[in-house]
């Protein structure tokens, strides 16, 4: 792989026009600006029938003569401080030098805490009424946010470092209470799940202002003992613990550890090899995580920014490696973004606003245009005019990666400007804040999703905590440009056998735009998986849930729709083909959206409900913009 920069220093983001119907193109430091005949960062091949999304190769970490030597000494056990300083005592804990994070958190957030109470998706929990201890139930948000001490970087957001100092050193010696020292055995609990005890970690010696130099005298040795505690337990337990963004979150803490901690070198060099590793199996060619979720695809950026922060701190020079992850990691999650700048509801998330990813694109520097075309990534993207849509045409995350995992294959959204016209429910990975915890399996739910369903079942199973059974195993992709009329047309076709097994049928999706985005016409085909088709009829429906504020009004004729949008966009809906007939039924119905802070609301969706032979069959339908 080649390094995608000229110079690893940031410089300030900004909004950049696309040029055409592109694979991203990332820039560091670029003189010139983004031009037409630029040529894609990434070869544009067929995209291969594959139930795994690929590994990234990964730029191993130059080693000096004897570094692989310390690296392997330190992994079988010998003390930091015996390689690093031979016949010298261990040093006392310390935090050797002040990160100058350009990562924000979120000031809202942070003022909550300033008041006295924690505030996640949008619901209040009292600081005094909190139990800290590893074993309590918490909300999964509440539970993550309070573990990984996620909210230091809320805090720091919120105010001036000495207005905060209190709030944090309160909060950090209840936990520590709570949680006095790492468990001896292997347990399963979000305060010792890998990933938070990494993010916690990274958060300490990232924010140690906020909690080594206040008045409370007893909490400074205490906490240094947890650091040195939490470090110790992630060199033993990354390795074996974990998965996905879990490892690399908990090996990026071992790094920053070696860094910021007294003779660390060796845990440098042994967490920086792991980290890279680790990487390579999150992250597939094209930059896109294997989770296939919009906020892992960030809370990634997160790690790598604030870890370079530390090697910067530490006048450190950081590995290429780690520069280059993080510079693939932006065009996938760029390819999200709507055109009110917020994220698409994907994989159990909510519209993540605008302001959280453009302060987390301004901190990492880095220029680039969304990732049009992917290979592993798996959304691919359409825009013509203000018109963007984005699709699923790749299959469901492994299990050792899901988070919230979502039965949303060949699922897509659609914008018009600033104004979402067709969208996902989203809000499943919220759940327990505003969005009531017994709704989230169905949020997670093929029908859930602007899709295709069959029998009202789900084309990939969905299970307890997050995770995903059969189903979609072969989502097969191609994409091509034509001329209809004098026009340039898009066009995506995917189709996946997650309803092969069941019901004998593998539905294909065809979305095809007009290069102005003034049309948007698709097919759903459902087509015999083997060559004999099975005989009777199955139920479908044909799903688009409708964003918020836009209003529907069915035609007299029950044939089609108006959509206005709440900016006064117009939109007609109309059905073709065989979906045009007596045996099929379009419908308007209650559905809701979840947004960016966990709020949900309540919207329509656009139903096209009625029976299809098991020998195959194919509907036909058209989003046309008036005006």
């Amino acid at each position: 792989m080649e390094t995608l920069f000229d110079d690893q220093k940031a410089i300030p983001f900004e909004d950049i026009e696309e040029a055409g119907d592109r694979s991203a193109i990332p820039l560091s430091q670029a003189e010139e600006p983004l031009r037409e005949d630029t040529a894609p960062a990434f070869p544009v091949d067929p995209i291969e029938a594959s139930r795994a999304l690929a590994l990234t190769d990964v730029i191993a970490p130059r080693t000096r003569p004897g570094e692989a030597l310390i690296r392997l000494a330190y992994r079988i056990g010998v003390p930091g401080h015996a390689l690093a300083a031979p016949f010298r005592r261990a040093a006392a804990v310390r935090v050797l030098a002040t990160v100058e994070s350009p990562i924000t958190g979120d000031r809202a957030a942070g003022i909550a805490l300033r008041a006295g109470h924690f505030l996640v998706h949008g619901v209040k929990q009292p600081i005094g009424r909190l139990d800290f201890d590893s074993n309590a139930r918490l909300g999964v948000g509440l539970e993550r946010k309070v573990h990984s001490f996620a909210w230091l970087a809320d805090l720091a957001s919120s105010a001036p470092r000495a207005d905060c100092v209190a709030i944090a050193e309160r909060i950090t010696g209840l936990w520590l209470d709570a949680n006095p020292s790492p468990p001896k055995r292997s347990v399963k609990c979000a305060a010792w799940d890998v990933e938070n005890v990494g993010l916690r970690l990274m958060a300490w010696l990232v924010h140690a202002p906020l909690v080594l130099t206040g008045q409370d005298g007893e909490l400074k040795p205490q906490l240094l003992g947890a650091i040195e505690e939490t470090a110790n337990w992630l060199d033993r337990k990354a390795l074996r613990s974990g998965a996905g963004l879990g490892q690399v979150s908990g090996w990026a803490a071992v790094t920053a550890a070696g860094l910021l901690l007294p003779d660390g070198k060796p845990r440098r060099l042994y967490g920086e090899a792991a980290l890279i590793r680790a990487l390579g199996e999150l992250v597939a060619e094209d930059g896109g995580t294997l989770a296939r979720c919009p906020a892992a695809q960030m809370d990634a950026i997160r790690v790598l920014t604030d870890l370079i922060a530390c090697y910067e701190a530490a006048d450190q020079e950081a590995p290429d490696a780690l520069w280059v992850m993080r510079e693939l990691l932006v065009p996938p999650l760029l390819a999200l973004r709507h055109g009110d700048g917020a994220l698409g509801n994907w994989q159990g998330q909510g519209a993540i606003p605008a302001d959280a990813v453009s302060s987390l694109l301004v901190a990492t520097g880095i220029r680039s245009r969304p990732l049009n075309e992917p290979q592993h990534w798996g959304y691919q993207r359409m825009r013509g005019g203000q018109t963007i849509v984005q699709f699923d045409a790749g299959p469901p995350p492994r299990a050792r990666h899901t988070r919230s995992g979502c039965a949303s294959t060949l699922a897509f959204e659609m914008s018009d400007g600033p104004s979402r016209v067709i969208v996902n429910c989203g809000g499943a990975a919220m759940a327990g804040g505003q969005v009531p915890a017994r709704i989230a399996q169905g949020l997670r739910a093929t029908a859930a999703h602007s899709t295709l369903v069959l029998d009202d079942a789900n084309s990939t199973a969905v299970l307890l905590h997050g995770k995903l059974g059969r189903g979609a195993e072969t989502v097969e992709v191609e994409r091509r440009t034509s001329n209809r009329n004098g026009r340039e047309v898009t066009s995506v076709d995917a189709s996946h056998d997650g309803y092969a097994a069941r019901f004998g049928l593998t539905h294909n999706r065809v979305l095809s735009m007009r290069s102005d985005g003034s049309e948007l016409s698709g097919d759903d085909i459902l087509i015999p998986a083997s060559r004999k088709g099975k005989r009777g009829k199955v139920s479908f429906a044909i799903r688009f849930h409708l964003g918020c504020g836009v209003e529907a009004h069915l035609s007299e004729d029950k044939r089609g729709a108006s959509l206005v949008t709440s900016d006064g966009r117009l939109w007609q809906f109309r059905l073709r083909g065989d979906a045009a007939t007596d045996d099929v039924k379009l419908s308007c119905e209650d559905s809701l959206w979840v947004d960016g802070e966990g709020r949900p609301h309540a919207t329509e969706q656009l139903v096209i409900e009625g029976l299809t032979s098991r020998s195959g069959g194919q509907f036909s339908w058209l989003f046309k913009k008036m005006g």
